[in-house]
């Protein structure tokens, strides 16, 4: 071989790696929907599993459905229309949202559930939750310690079209049935939202004006209810239990005005949803047992929340 001949070899090699290492990495589209990133809880979902699909070498893109399944139908619709190779979808509605994963399928297009569940199993290749019943277990059993075991309180109802607003519900009932001299007496829909959660407060506290605690069902809902506890100038009085672990929550703990709010693993099955699309895509299987999996919550007080090292990270 002439040094003419060798010189242009390694030339053709050293201008060819940068395209061989650019398709390596470009393993495909795989499109993220959430619900609404103006909650952290959401915004933190999206985030963490773009992270983990760049990382894993696949491009992505967020979206929201802002829990309308019209919308979440229309970016199935893009999904299918970029080629996505995944879609990691957290659901607007527990059966409305049955159509819009058949869609995808249709397109041989393979969906990972986020946070939330439809209604149908067998569709989805994997489930990823929070165990919603064991977490709100955790939280009634410290509104308890708290609120006390007799009195009269009211309780936030998230999104009825989201099986985690019963589940959670339904968990707290399983604990504060026990306590007969403690008495839920009122209780109001307002949709995993702040605004809603305080003009809800409000209301409640307006027809009961000596309940001496809300246990809510997620953090945006009980920190409106703190902000209309403020206004009536009954925070000290009325005590406030919260459920996700977002960072205005923590704050809320530790400055004293919630009493908790129970840890959802977002962080952790956000990137693992992206972990077994890629198993998947790659062997065929998710290297999950099961469709469903549900992952445990963490409590988060005052005692402990000096070790939150990040957005819904609990050091250990």
């Amino acid at each position: 071989m002439t040094l003419k001949t060798k010189t242009t070899i390694l030339a053709a090699i050293a201008l060819a790696a940068p395209l061989f290492a650019g398709q390596a990495q470009a393993a495909g589209l795989i499109s993220i929907i959430v619900n609404d990133p103006a909650n952290p809880y959401w915004l933190a979902e999206g985030n963490i599993a773009a992270a983990e699909a760049k990382k894993l070498g696949y491009t992505a893109n967020v979206s929201a459905s802002k829990g309308d399944t019209n919308t979440e139908s229309q970016q199935i619709d893009t999904a299918i229309t970029n080629k996505s190779v995944a879609i990691i979808l957290d659901p607007a509605n527990a059966s409305g949202s049955v159509g819009a994963v058949k869609k995808a399928i249709a397109a041989k297009i393979p969906v990972f559930l986020v946070n939330a569940e439809i209604n149908q199993p067998g569709l989805a290749k994997a489930q990823l939750v929070s165990n919603n019943a064991q977490g709100a277990a955790l939280g009634a059993q410290q509104w308890v310690k708290d609120v006390g075991s007799k009195g009269n309180y009211v309780e936030l109802l998230g999104a009825p079209s989201d099986n985690n607003a019963a589940t959670r519900s339904n968990g707290y009932k399983s604990v504060l049935s026990q306590y007969p001299d403690l008495k839920v007496v009122g209780s109001q829909v307002a949709n995993w939202d702040r605004t809603q959660g305080f003009n809800a407060t409000q209301s409640l506290m307006q027809a009961h004006p000596d309940v001496i605690g809300v246990i809510s069902g997620n953090d945006e809902m009980a920190l409106g209810a703190i902000a209309a506890l403020k206004q009536a100038g009954k925070i000290k009085s009325v005590k406030v239990g919260g459920f996700d672990g977002s960072p205005a929550a923590v704050d809320a703990v530790k400055a004293g005005e919630l009493q908790y709010t129970v840890l959802q693993p977002v962080a952790e099955f956000s990137a693992k949803a992206v972990q077994e699309a890629d198993q998947f895509l790659k062997t065929g299987k998710t290297g999950a047992s099961s469709e469903k999996q549900l992952f445990d919550c963490v409590l988060i007080t005052k005692a402990n929340a000096s070790k939150y090292t990040a957005p819904f990270v609990l050091s250990k």
